[in-house]
């Protein structure tokens, strides 16, 4: 953007070479340009915020702070968004008339069909089962010995990206004929165990499932982190007013840490479970959507650049949205009552 504002500049105004990105004054200068644009527009709204006094200058003074990040979200956002709405109800190259021939075909194509099934298979594991984990992982290390390691071992996976752990957990689930010397790590222990190696990424639904453990190995650690906060923050008195009542094991998880944490819990499973309705790169990695493995980020992805059917990818994007609205307002609701 800044190079095609600086392209229409007078000629003897600004040097060519700087206009240049590919040099390295001009990315340099480029880079300047961009630095001295945000100080004047920030000192700009600070100097307009100064002019203003009083109660009704407060509110002006509020609206011009947020005046720059409103454009902004505009132009990066909405203006997009609405583009992507339009262009899906305009039939699979997303041109022409109105149509809602992409709507039809996502809940009609069986390709589409198994997407969709995909998506939710995801949707209702990854959250339920990374929570769980992060849950039991964080009762179980409470204030024992070693309790940091611990936790940074978990963590760990949270520091790897997406790509990465694909790429990592592809190397697990290598395959190669049992006869042969193993590459992957669990076709090695089940050839130690006697069985026949398996092609874990290759046979619908099985390599769902095995994408399916690395997005919950990735997000159990998240879990453990917030869960394992929000049982440290419980008060002590109400632990040992409970155990002064005989309540422990079972009986003080469901009655004392369960509730406590309810809010805490309902925070993590939304996080995962936006996160999860996005999920792209696991796949893309590792199996590229092949083998009826495609969740409706990644057939996004292909439909829109592979496939040439910009339109319906449109529609699936639109799709996306609208299933992440209900898990937002759901937490925003949850976090007003627990306000």
């Amino acid at each position: 953007m800044v190079a095609s504002v600086l392209s229409v500049a007078p000629s003897g105004i600004i040097p060519e070479p700087f206009l240049r990105a590919e040099s390295v004054a001009g990315k340099f200068f480029l880079m300047f340009f961009a630095v001295a644009f945000f100080a004047a527009v920030f000192g700009g709204v600070l100097f307009l915020a100064s002019l203003f006094k009083g109660r009704k200058g407060e509110q002006a003074q509020g609206a011009l702070f947020a005046a720059p990040a409103v454009l902004l979200l505009s132009i990066g956002l909405v203006y997009p968004a609405v583009l992507t709405i339009i262009q899906s109800v305009r039939g699979k190259s997303g041109e022409g008339g109105f149509s809602l021939s992409n709507y039809s075909a996502m809940f009609t194509q069986p390709e589409l069909l198994l997407v969709l099934r995909n998506t939710a298979l995801w949707v209702i594991l990854v959250p339920f089962l990374a929570t769980a984990i992060g849950l039991l992982y964080a009762i179980l290390i409470d204030r024992a010995r070693g309790e940091a390691f611990a936790k940074a071992l978990i963590f760990l996976p949270m520091a790897i990206s997406m790509v990465g752990a694909g790429i990592i957990w592809k190397f697990v689930y290598q395959y190669k004929q049992t006869e042969r010397p193993q590459i992957g790590l669990l076709n090695q222990i089940l050839k130690s165990l006697g069985f026949e190696t398996q092609q874990f990424l290759l046979e619908a639904p099985l390599n769902t499932l095995m994408l399916i453990v690395v997005m919950v190995w990735i997000q159990a650690g998240f879990a453990m982190t917030i869960l394992s906060a929000a049982i440290k923050a419980i008060p002590d008195d109400i632990i040992e007013a409970a155990r002064l009542d005989g309540v422990s094991g079972l009986k003080m998880f469901r009655h004392i840490t369960l509730p406590s944490i309810r809010a805490a819990l309902v925070v993590v499973l939304t996080t995962i479970a936006i996160g999860t309705l996005k999920v792209f790169d696991i796949v893309r990695t590792m199996t590229a959507g092949q083998f009826d493995t495609s969740v409706v980020a990644n057939e996004f992805y292909s439909q829109s650049f592979r496939y040439n059917a910009p339109g319906l990818g449109a529609a699936l994007a639109v799709l996306l949205f609208i299933l992440v609205i209900p898990i937002v307002v759901y937490n925003i609701i949850q976090m007003r009552k627990e306000a």
